[in-house]
């Protein structure tokens, strides 16, 4: 994972911008507080279909990107199979 990615989202995670892991993310794209839906390379078939198939009908870019370790690392946890930015400044 790139250093600046892992500071940013370092950095978004202290200001109380991103939702980690499924039960957080799946609401706040729901509801609209998500601008970017970050996927990691290894999370399940399933839940990576699912969760592409949210972000596009309620119509929140997402990327796939890392590794679950690398994801939870960058905010201070073990592992995430998904990130949500809740702020489009980041």
């Amino acid at each position: 994972m790139d250093q600046k990615v892992k500071s940013l989202l370092s950095l978004a995670r202290r200001a109380g911008k991103v939702a980690a892991g499924e039960y957080a993310v799946s609401p706040a794209v729901k509801r609209g507080k998500a601008k970017l839906v970050i996927i990691s390379q290894d999370a399940s078939p399933r839940s990576v279909k699912d969760m592409k198939a949210m972000c596009e009908y309620y119509q929140v870019p997402f990327v796939i990107y890392g590794t679950m370790e690398e994801l939870g690392g960058a905010i201070g946890n073990e592992f995430n199979a998904f990130l949500a930015i809740t702020e489009e400044g980041f």
